[in-house]
């Protein structure tokens, strides 16, 4: 994020190379990488209906009851779709196989989370991003029918259903394929964090401090605390609770701040977010795993 920002202040990116930056990604690298994580895991070998049923109403419970409060309170409307995606949206498909292989040496649970969360994430942030435009503040037809018609073509939707498939039938890509999949799919995270830092503007930002400390305070503190607990009510432990954590408190995705650009949305509540709290992630997730390790859950 730091060096997009040094490129964007030494001229060598300008405000229509980073258009055409995000762009590229939300279209190519992001659903590269997402089919590749899912079509490379073997969901019948650890399926756990219970776990995956655990992340989904989680997930659009925390959703609902966001947007919801966000609506209510928030006195600027045109940032309630940014407000609501930066507090539930988890990077999970990015940090969570790379945060839970780092602690256990494999990421067999976090394909499960993510067949869990990251349909329901993006469908409901095309959905909320589409109700929630600048100036659309209502459900009407033409909304919804916006809606629809955004997740049936957004590419990250797709990639996920492909990427499903591709591991449902067992599909074995020629090595020339496989290889050429993988080096777009590593190349989306950076990529996506020097389109952020380009474009992150701190004077807009500033004006976006408060909105900003309140999301990134729910993101990465208020949804753990809720439901850890239930997580370990039910019996989650080891790789599936560290997967939970992800799900509920790591950084807010960089693709959050992709999505509402593409989508009409001015991004600068998404970046700041996406910035605090990949800061801040650092230190709230270490709290976690320390009182996780401490109770003997993990």
């Amino acid at each position: 994020m730091v060096i997009g920002y040094l490129l964007k202040q030494c001229r060598l990116m300008d405000e229509s190379f980073v258009k055409t930056l995000n762009k590229f990604n939300f279209q190519v690298t992001l659903p590269v990488m997402l089919f590749e994580d899912l079509a490379g895991s073997d969901f019948t070998v650890v399926w756990d209906g219970k776990y995956v049923l655990f992340c989904f109403v989680v997930t659009l419970i925390s959703i609902v009851v966001i947007w919801c409060l966000s609506t209510l309170l928030l006195k600027e409307k045109d940032i309630v779709g940014e407000f609501t995606q930066g507090c539930y949206r988890s990077s999970a498909a990015v940090l969570g196989l790379a945060f839970i292989q780092n602690i256990y040496g494999t990421s067999q649970m976090a394909p499960l989370m993510i067949i869990g969360t990251v349909p329901l994430y993006n469908i409901m942030a095309v959905i909320i991003l589409s109700f929630t435009g600048p100036g659309e503040h209502q459900l009407n037809k033409e909304s919804l029918r916006k809606s629809v018609i955004g997740i049936a073509k957004n590419p990250i939707i797709i990639s996920i259903v492909l990427g499903i498939a591709a591991s449902l039938l067992h599909v074995d890509f020629p090595f020339i394929i496989d290889k050429t999949i993988h080096n777009f799919a590593v190349i989306a995270s950076p990529l996506a964090l020097v389109g952020l830092g380009a474009g992150f503007e701190g004077r807009k930002a500033i004006k976006k401090l408060c909105p900003t400390v309140i999301c990134t305070a729910v993101k990465l503190f208020v949804l753990p605390a809720l439901f850890l607990p239930l997580a370990l009510y039910l019996g989650f432990k080891g790789e599936k609770m560290v997967a939970i954590l992800v799900m509920l408190g790591s950084a807010t995705t960089p693709s959050c701040y992709i999505m509402a650009k593409n989508m009409g949305h001015e991004g600068t509540l998404t970046s700041s977010t996406v910035v605090a709290t990949t800061f801040f992630s650092s230190i709230s997730l270490t709290f976690w795993l320390f009182v996780l390790k401490y109770m003997g859950v993990i």
